[in-house]
């Protein structure tokens, strides 16, 4: 994917050492290590992409196809889609090392998500990119040009629950395939 001379993102191999990753969030740790590689290469259900410098493993993203319909979608965006189910790239997971946080992990490992999501479009369509933002990381999504989803929300009680956002393909190109808007 994309490379510079000291970080390299690419696809997950089976020969990757996850063992020493750690983010500071222990479910995303447990993914990383656990869910990751079986997701992947046993059950076909997500691909995860991961930074890499000098062998060690710097940050991770896990993504997968999803589905959206469009009467969730803000009107702007909207347009005139039909109303039925619409293809979306789902970015599920996001994870970046603690020891090398502020370094722009994150967002060269989005530049695969959006990249992977022009590909998407062209082979098979693909309206946009859809993350389930938790309360902490909605202003880091905001921040990309991500806007909230319109759903119902659930009762989770005092759990803070996760805020769906969708950035169209369209914002991706405007933006430049290797760049991460906006």
């Amino acid at each position: 994917m994309a490379a510079t001379p000291d970080l390299l993102v690419r696809r997950l191999s089976k020969a990757d050492d996850r063992s020493q990753f750690r983010c500071g969030d222990a479910d995303l740790d447990r993914f990383f290590h656990r869910y990751a590689g079986q997701n992947q290469f046993r059950h076909h259900i997500g691909t995860t992409f991961v930074a890499v410098r000098q062998g060690a493993i710097l940050g991770f993203v896990t993504v997968s196809p999803g589905e959206i319909t469009a009467d969730v979608i803000e009107a702007a965006t909207r347009g005139h889609l039909p109303d039925y189910p619409l293809p979306t790239l789902r970015l599920a997971r996001l994870g970046v090392d603690e020891r090398h946080h502020g370094q722009g992990i994150g967002r060269r490992l989005l530049r695969a998500v959006f990249h992977s999501a022009l590909e998407l479009r062209e082979r098979f369509g693909c309206l946009g990119v859809v993350v389930d933002a938790k309360p902490q990381a909605v202003g880091f999504y905001q921040g990309l040009g991500f806007t909230p989803l319109a759903v119902v929300r659930g009762q989770l009680g005092d759990r803070p629950e996760p805020l769906p956002m969708f950035l169209s393909v369209r914002s991706i190109e405007t933006a430049g395939a290797g760049s991460v808007p906006p």
